[in-house]
C-alpha cells in the first residue's frame, strides 16, 4: 500500500516529463516514486499528545509577554551599550522534557525570543546548548527556562 499515492503519481509523471518516454523509464520512474513515497512516510512526525490543551493559551501569553520584554531589553542594550558585567555567552541547560513536540515548541520559543537562540540538543543527556546575548547569571537563565517554560510544556504534553 502506498502512503502517498498522489505523490507517487506526481513523481512518476515528473520523471516521465524529464526523461524520454520508454517502458524502462516508466518502470524506473515508478520504482523511484514508490521508494520516495515510503521514505516520505518514514519522515512523518508523530501526532502530538496533548494532555492539558487548555494550558496552551497560558503558554502563548507568557511567551508573547516574554518576547515583548526581551525586545525592549535588547533594544535598550543596543542603545546604551554594554555595561561592565554584561557579556554574551553559551549556556548548557539540562532538561527533563522528552516529548519531541514539546522540545520543538521549546526550541521555537527560545529562538523567537530576542537575545537568545537554541543551538543544539543533546539527546544522550537531555541538555540544550544556548547562546545568550546578555548572560549575567547562568542560574537565573536555567531557572527561568525550567520553571517558566519546561514545567508548563511538561504539563501540556505529559
Amino acid at each position: 500500500m502506498l502512503p502517498y499515492p498522489i505523490l507517487t503519481i506526481s513523481l512518476t509523471l515528473m520523471w516521465m516529463l524529464l526523461n524520454s518516454f520508454t517502458l524502462g523509464h516508466l518502470i524506473l520512474g515508478a520504482l523511484v516514486a514508490v521508494f520516495a513515497s515510503w521514505a516520505m512516510a518514514s519522515l512523518r512526525p508523530e501526532k502530538p499528545k496533548l494532555n492539558k490543551w487548555y494550558l496552551l493559551p497560558k503558554l502563548f501569553f507568557i511567551v508573547l509577554y516574554d518576547i515583548a520584554l526581551s525586545n525592549i531589553a535588547v533594544a535598550w542594550l543596543i542603545i546604551r551599550g554594554r555595561t561592565r558585567g554584561g557579556k554574551a555567552g553559551f549556556l548548557t541547560i539540562p532538561l527533563e522534557i522528552k516529548d519531541r513536540t514539546a522540545l520543538a515548541l521549546l526550541a521555537t520559543i527560545l529562538t523567537s525570543t530576542p537575545g537568545s537562540v537554541w543551538l543544539e540538543y543533546d539527546s544522550y543527556d537531555g541538555s540544550i546548548l544556548m547562546h545568550v546575548l546578555d548572560l549575567e547569571e547562568e542560574e537565573q537563565w536555567i531557572a527561568t527556562i525550567k520553571n517558566r517554560y519546561e514545567k508548563l510544556l511538561m504539563e501540556i504534553f505529559a
